[in-house]
């Protein structure tokens, strides 16, 4: 069997090959939408092309079931990034400020910014008016964590680079952090800044508000932590100033993460074992008449 997380163009491409050598697949995280990018189209094929699904939420096995698969074959087992934060033995701040070689100070941004891929040569003019919005909060610290490889994530990459060179005081970029560090940074931070799905789905585990800027993650779903803006400056520092305001920072503190679940690891190996052999030929679960999930 393949086991595959998430909706990435690489993913896919391990996924046609096991179809075609009828080997069965498990898939994680599907029923999701961000219809800001084309990984959207990317997850829905993922399904189609899977046997088994462990979806984070309850709305997302409503809708792998709303694709034509069978509920006997879907499992809402949540999110294994929630899992990671409870196993992981994560730094303190003495010790990942040592780690980053960084200040956290006493207000501090987790900045991650990726391409909308279906808004084209849009990327460098966000992202310009993130930095802008940044300049208006300059009692930030700012972590920088660089954007993934899709189509212009080289040049925010560029911008990051500039930006810290003329800030280098009070921002500090990485390639990558690496989960043990990134994980440290986020639970330390006051507020997680961008457009990455770790500000909707793990940092409301550790009562940090989220700045989810623009569409690249529109669809999913939320917990009252996460504060969506346009993507133009003026947005984008009202939201910032939201989720600095202590009223807000104390609502997330106490906020319900709707992708945290107990035991997801677990149950996801356990029904992998109890399925084991997987049948290959599936039919298309029709829904009932009248029933839209």
């Amino acid at each position: 069997m393949l086991v595959v997380l998430g909706d990435r163009y690489e993913a896919l491409a391990a996924v046609i090959s096991a179809m075609i050598s009828r080997v069965p697949i498990a898939h994680i995280h599907g029923g999701e939408t961000t219809t800001g990018v084309v990984d959207e189209a990317i997850r829905h094929a993922i399904t189609k092309m899977s046997h088994l699904h462990f979806t984070s939420t309850d709305e997302y096995r409503r809708r792998v079931i709303q694709l034509g698969e069978d509920p006997g074959r879907v499992f809402n087992v949540g999110a294994l990034g929630i899992e990671n934060i409870r196993s992981c033995a994560l730094l303190d701040r003495n010790m990942l400020e040592k780690e980053i070689d960084f200040r956290l100070g006493a207000n501090s941004a987790l900045v991650t910014f990726h391409p909308a891929t279906l808004e084209p040569d849009a990327a460098r003019d966000q992202f310009a008016q993130l930095l802008s919005a940044l300049d208006r909060h300059n009692e930030l610290r700012i972590i920088f964590t660089k954007a993934n490889a899709d189509m212009d994530g080289r040049g925010i990459n560029q911008m990051i680079d500039n930006y810290v060179a003329v800030n280098s005081r009070r921002a500090v970029a990485f390639v990558s952090l690496g989960q043990l560090r990134y994980l440290s940074a986020m639970r330390e931070v006051n507020l997680v800044l961008g457009n990455s799905s770790s500000g909707i789905i793990e940092a409301p585990s550790f009562g940090i508000p989220t700045v989810n800027i623009g569409e690249r993650q529109k669809g999913r779903v939320r917990a009252a932590s996460v504060v969506d803006c346009a993507p133009n400056a003026e947005a984008i520092a009202q939201a910032i100033k939201k989720c600095l305001a202590p009223a807000f920072a104390a609502m997330a503190r106490r906020a319900v993460n709707p992708y945290a679940k107990e035991g997801t690891a677990r149950a996801i190996a356990e029904c992998l074992a109890e399925a084991c052999p997987v049948p290959l030929k599936k039919d298309f679960y029709d829904l009932p008449p009248g029933q839209s999930t």
